[in-house]
C-alpha cells in the first residue's frame, strides 16, 4: 500500500510537472517577450493561453502536498525543515506570479501594467527554480530525517542543476504549447516565433541533462547510478527519443497534439525515471518508503481518495484541456493592432 501511494505521489509530481511547467514556461517566454510594442503579441497569445487553466494547474500541487504530509509525515517534516528557503521563496513566488498575472490584465495605465507583468514573468522564473533547487538536494541525500536547515541542501551542484533543468524544461513546454494555440487562433508569425524558442530550448536542455551525467556521478551517487542504468536508463533514453520527436515535429510543422504529446513524454519520462531511481527511498539513502508511511488505514484512504478523485474530477480536467487545447473556452485573443494614442494597450 505505501508503495502505491507513493507512485500516486511521483504521478502528481509529473502532472504538475508537465501541466504547471507549461504555465511557468508561458512566464519565462513573457520575461524574454521585449517592450510593450514589441512584446504585445507573444504576450496577448501568452494571457490568452493561460488564462483558462492556470489556476487548475496549482491544483496538483496542492495534491502533491497533502499526499506528502499525509502519507508520509517524516518526509514532509524532513523537506520542509532543512529546505524550508528555498519552498518559502516558492511559495512567495506563486504568490507573487498570481497576483501579477491576475492584476495586469484589467490594470489600463501602461507603467502598472509593466509591474505587474514583470511580478508575473520574474516569480514564473524563480519558482521553478526553487522548486527545482529542492528537489536536488533531496534527490542528493541531502535530506534526511532529524536535520536542519542548511543552505548547502539546496545551492549544491546537482540542486543547481535541477534548478536550471526545471525552468528549461518548463520553457520548453511552454514554448511548444504556445506554438499550438498560436496555430488554432490562425497566426503563422507566432508559430513560428515560438517553435523555434523551443528548438533552442531543447537544445539548452540536452546541453543540462549531458552536464548532469557528469556532475551527479559524485553529487547524486544513489540516484546517478540507478539513472544510468536498469529501467532508470530505459526511461531516459524513452525521454530523449520523445525529445527527439518533438524535435523532428517541429521542424516538420506538424500537427498541435503529437508534437504536444512528445514533448509531455520527454518530461514526464524524466519524472518517473527519477521516482525509479530513488526506490526503495523517500529521501536517499535515509528514509524508505515503508519506513516513512503513514498508517495503514491513512494509506488506505488515501488510494481510495485518489481513485474517486480520478473518477469524479479527471473527466472534467480532461474537458477542460481539451476545450481550452480547441480555443472554444474565450474569444481570439488580440494579436495584432495597434496602441491606443496614449500608450496603453488595447
Amino acid at each position: 500500500m505505501a508503495d502505491l501511494v507513493a507512485w500516486v505521489l511521483v504521478l502528481a509530481v509529473l502532472a504538475y510537472a508537465c501541466g504547471g511547467g507549461a504555465d511557468y514556461g508561458a512566464g519565462f517566454w513573457d520575461l524574454l517577450a521585449g517592450g510593450a510594442r514589441r512584446g504585445r503579441r507573444p504576450r496577448a497569445l501568452i494571457d490568452h493561453s493561460m488564462g483558462p487553466v492556470w489556476e487548475v494547474n496549482n491544483v496538483w500541487l496542492i495534491f502533491v502536498l497533502v499526499v506528502m504530509w499525509t502519507g508520509f509525515p517524516a518526509m514532509f517534516q524532513a523537506v520542509f525543515t532543512v529546505l524550508w528557503v528555498p519552498l518559502t521563496l516558492a511559495a512567495a513566488g506563486l504568490v507573487l506570479r498570481g497576483a501579477g498575472f491576475a492584476f495586469r490584465k484589467p490594470t489600463r495605465r501602461l507603467a502598472e501594467r509593466r509591474v505587474y507583468g514583470a511580478a508575473f514573468a520574474i516569480a514564473s522564473v524563480l519558482t521553478p527554480y526553487f522548486l527545482g533547487a529542492a528537489v536536488g538536494g533531496v534527490a542528493s541525500g541531502r535530506v534526511a530525517p532529524g536535520g536542519t536547515a542548511s543552505v548547502s541542501a539546496w545551492t549544491n551542484p546537482t540542486s543547481v542543476l535541477a534548478g536550471l533543468m526545471t525552468v528549461a524544461a518548463a520553457a520548453f513546454l511552454g514554448a511548444v504549447f504556445l506554438s499550438g494555440d498560436a496555430r488554432t487562433y490562425g497566426d503563422p508569425d507566432l508559430v513560428g516565433y515560438f517553435r523555434r524558442r523551443a528548438l533552442g530550448t531543447l537544445v539548452a536542455l540536452a546541453a543540462l541533462a549531458g552536464v548532469g551525467i557528469v556532475l551527479t556521478r559524485d553529487d547524486a551517487p544513489y540516484v546517478h547510478e540507478r539513472l544510468t542504468g536498469g529501467w532508470g536508463l530505459v526511461l531516459v533514453g524513452a525521454a530523449a527519443l520523445c525529445a527527439l520527436a518533438a524535435a523532428w515535429l517541429l521542424v516538420r510543422d506538424a500537427p498541435t497534439l503529437p508534437t504536444r504529446a512528445a514533448a509531455v513524454g520527454s518530461v514526464g519520462a524524466v519524472v518517473v525515471a527519477w521516482g525509479l531511481a530513488q526506490r526503495p527511498y523517500l529521501l536517499p539513502t535515509s528514509l524508505t518508503v515503508a519506513e516513512g508511511a503513514g498508517a495503514e488505514a491513512t494509506m488506505g484512504w488515501l488510494v481510495v481518495v485518489s481513485l474517486v478523485s480520478v473518477v469524479l474530477v479527471g473527466p472534467a480536467l480532461v474537458l477542460l484541456y481539451r476545450l481550452d487545447s480547441r480555443g472554444e473556452l474565450l474569444p481570439d485573443p488580440l494579436l495584432s493592432g495597434p496602441e491606443d494614442s496614449s500608450g496603453t494597450e488595447r
